[in-house]
C-alpha cells in the first residue's frame, strides 16, 4: 500500500480466485485486518481483474482500496426470504437495504449465482430506488450452492447477496458491453407475449429473422449459427436510430416453425424496436471501445479516479485468445486509472433506465468526485 493515504480505506473491494473455503476464510480475515478497511466487500471469483492484468482459472487476488471523502457507506446483506413481496411498498425494500433513495445511493452488488434469486432482486432494487446506479456481478468461484463465499465486513457468507450502498460526494458512470453488433435491419414489435415475439412489423416473427440471415454476408452467416442474438431497444420514445448501447441483447431460447413465434430470453412488449446481432472477439472488442470512448467523451467534471470491472467468466482469454484484453482497452482509452474486479457468473448494469443481469458482458463502473457548481 506504498504511496496510500494514512488513513484507513472507507472500503476494501476484495476478490480471490482459485483457493479452497480455508484458505479464502483466512485470506479475506487477514486482508482485512491488515488493510484496516472500515468495510470489505467481496466475493469468490473464477477469475480476477487487477493492475492492468486479468488471472483466470488459477490462484488470484484482486483489492481495491477506496478513499471516499464525503461518502456514506452503508453494507448490506440480503436473502430471498427477506425480499418485500411484489405489493409491498418501496418504503419495505429502503428498510431492508437501510438507505433512503433521496441519499441517492449507488449500490455495488454481488450476488450469489445460485441462492441470490438475483433478477426478482433487481427488480425490487429499481422499483424501490429508480434513478439510483446499481452495477456488480455474480460470484463465480463455486460450483454449487453454498460452495461461494461472499465477504462482508468481519463476515462470510455462503449465500444470497452482499453489497454497499454509496451515498454522497460520488458518481459512477457506467459502461456496459454486451460484446454484439448490429446486423441487418431494425423492426418493430407489432405482437408479443411474455417472452414470445409473434409479429415484427406485422409479419410472423420468424419469418422476419429467416429475411435477415439470409441477407447477411458469409462471415455473418456463419456467424449466425453459433452466437445469433437479439436486440431490444429500450427507449421507445427514442426518435434516432439506435445506437450501440442502446440494445439489451438476449439469446434465443428456441422457435416454433408452424406458427412463427420466436422465444427470446426476455419479456417482451409491443412497439420496442428490435435488430440481429452477432457475437465474436471482434464485435466484442470494438463494442468495448466505442462504449468507453463515449463515456468519456460525454463526461463532464472530474475523471475517473478508479474503476471496477464485471467480466463475464466467457470473455477473457477464451473469447479474445489473449489475456488482459479488456483491461488494456480500458487504458488505452481511460488512462493509467486502478482498475479492479473479477470474471462473474453474470453481470449487472442499466440499459436504459433499467437494470439487468447479463451474460458475455463487461460492466464497468467509473468512480469519479461530483461536478462542482458554479
Amino acid at each position: 500500500m506504498e504511496g496510500a493515504p494514512s488513513a484507513p480505506p472507507d472500503v476494501a473491494f476484495l476478490f480471490l480466485g482459485g483457493y479452497s473455503g480455508a484458505e479464502v476464510d483466512a485470506a479475506s480475515t487477514a486482508i482485512r485486518d491488515r488493510t484496516r478497511a472500515r468495510h470489505l466487500v467481496g466475493c469468490t471469483a473464477g477469475g480476477v481483474v487487477g493492475d492492468g492484468r486479468e488471472v483466470e482459472h488459477r490462484p488470484s487476488v484482486s483489492l481495491t482500496l477506496a478513499w471516499l471523502p464525503g461518502v456514506e457507506v452503508r453494507p448490506f446483506h440480503v436473502v430471498p426470504e427477506q425480499y418485500p413481496d411484489g405489493d409491498a411498498p418501496p418504503a419495505e425494500w429502503h428498510s431492508r437495504i437501510g438507505v433512503s433513495p433521496d441519499a441517492k445511493p449507488i449500490l455495488v452488488l454481488l450476488p450469489d449465482p445460485f441462492t441470490s434469486e438475483a433478477p426478482r432482486l433487481l427488480a425490487g432494487l429499481d422499483y424501490a430506488y429508480a434513478t439510483c446506479v446499481k452495477i456488480g456481478g455474480l460470484a463465480s468461484g463455486g460450483d454449487g450452492p453454498g460452495t461461494n463465499r461472499l465477504f462482508l465486513d468481519a463476515a462470510t457468507h455462503r449465500g444470497g447477496t452482499v453489497g454497499v450502498a454509496l451515498s454522497g460526494a460520488v458518481v459512477v458512470d457506467t459502461v456496459v458491453a454486451q460484446g454484439c453488433r448490429p446486423v441487418g435491419k431494425t423492426g418493430r414489435i407489432t405482437k408479443a407475449q411474455h417472452c414470445y415475439l409473434i409479429e415484427i412489423d406485422g409479419r410472423r416473427a420468424l419469418d422476419f429473422v429467416q429475411e435477415q440471415v439470409d441477407g447477411f454476408d458469409e462471415a455473418d452467416r456463419q456467424l449466425a449459427r453459433t452466437s445469433l442474438c437479439i436486440g431490444i431497444a429500450m427507449d421507445p420514445f427514442r426518435e434516432e436510430p439506435p445506437e450501440a448501447g442502446d440494445f439489451l441483447i438476449r439469446n434465443f431460447l428456441g422457435v416454433d416453425p408452424e406458427k412463427g413465434v420466436v422465444a427470446i430470453a426476455e419479456e417482451l412488449a409491443a412497439g420496442r424496436l428490435v435488430q440481429l446481432h452477432v457475437r465474436d472477439a471482434r464485435a466484442s472488442s470494438d463494442d468495448v471501445l466505442t462504449l468507453l470512448r463515449r463515456s468519456i467523451g460525454r463526461r463532464s467534471g472530474a475523471s475517473p479516479a478508479g474503476a471496477l470491472l464485471f467480466s463475464c467468466l466467457g470473455r477473457g482469454k477464451h473469447l479474445y485468445g489473449e489475456p488482459d484484453h479488456d483491461s488494456k482497452l480500458f487504458r488505452s482509452v481511460v488512462g493509467d486509472v486502478p482498475l479492479g474486479g473479477f470474471f462473474c457468473s453474470g453481470e449487472i448494469g442499466p440499459v436504459g433506465d433499467s437494470t439487468f443481469l447479463h451474460g458475455y458482458t463487461s460492466s464497468f463502473g467509473l468512480f469519479r468526485s461530483p461536478a462542482r457548481a458554479g
